[in-house]
């Protein structure tokens, strides 16, 4: 029987769903063909079935694959020392993504195909839950610790900052000359604000 190596069936997977990513970005999951994704991935339709079932599975894991990464770091962040900029980078790393290309419009795609695919939806429902989850305990050891408005209800506030964050991807999809690099000071301030937090340190100010 033929041995299969993991590191290479793992890598062989992520070398499909990197070359799905760019068509389902730019055409979309209904326009995209599994021709396409094999002609991109430069394999043949078997090698494809061999990996994935079918497209849907395909688009699946674009979601999936680096999901267990972000919900260590998120996990990571709830135990820090400092929970305001522990709250600060968790904002960071939710955001970068917003300034590559083609995340605003995956994003998009992922939110139109979840109304039709309910194994789509439990997977962002899954990963909003804990960025929500981790967001509004840090905003509660902030208040706790005296670095935010201890009036504001953590839940709540957690379901804005989500909102504002995810406004990055949904500007950057809709205006071509929207940065969300450029707009990330801007983030960071709105929050501050919103949050009741003190002045903004020099290191993050330049951030």
């Amino acid at each position: 029987m033929r041995t299969v190596d993991p590191a290479k069936h793992q890598a062989r997977k992520r070398h499909i769903v990197d070359a799905a990513t760019v068509l389902f970005a730019t055409k979309g999951f209904e326009r995209t063909t599994t021709a396409e994704i094999c002609k991109a991935a430069g394999i043949s339709a078997g090698n494809l079935f061999h990996y994935f079932p079918n497209k849907r599975a395909v688009f699946l894991a674009v979601f999936e694959d680096d999901r267990d990464d972000k919900a260590e770091r998120l996990v990571q962040a709830q135990s820090a020392e400092d929970p305001w900029r522990a709250l600060l980078e968790v904002v960071d790393l939710l955001a970068a993504p917003a300034a590559e290309p083609l995340a605003p419009p995956l994003v998009m795609e992922a939110m139109v195909q979840a109304y039709r695919d309910p194994e789509l939806e439990a997977v962002l429902s899954r990963s909003n839950a804990e960025e929500h989850a981790t967001v509004a305990a840090l905003i509660r050891k902030a208040a706790a610790a005296g670095q935010v408005d201890p009036g504001l209800d953590p839940d709540g506030a957690a379901s804005w900052v989500l909102a504002m964050v995810a406004s990055l991807y949904t500007s950057a999809a809709g205006d071509p000359a929207f940065k969300p690099a450029e707009q990330l000071p801007t983030l960071r301030l709105i929050l501050r604000r919103f949050l009741g937090a003190g002045p903004e340190e020099p290191s993050r100010r330049d951030g």
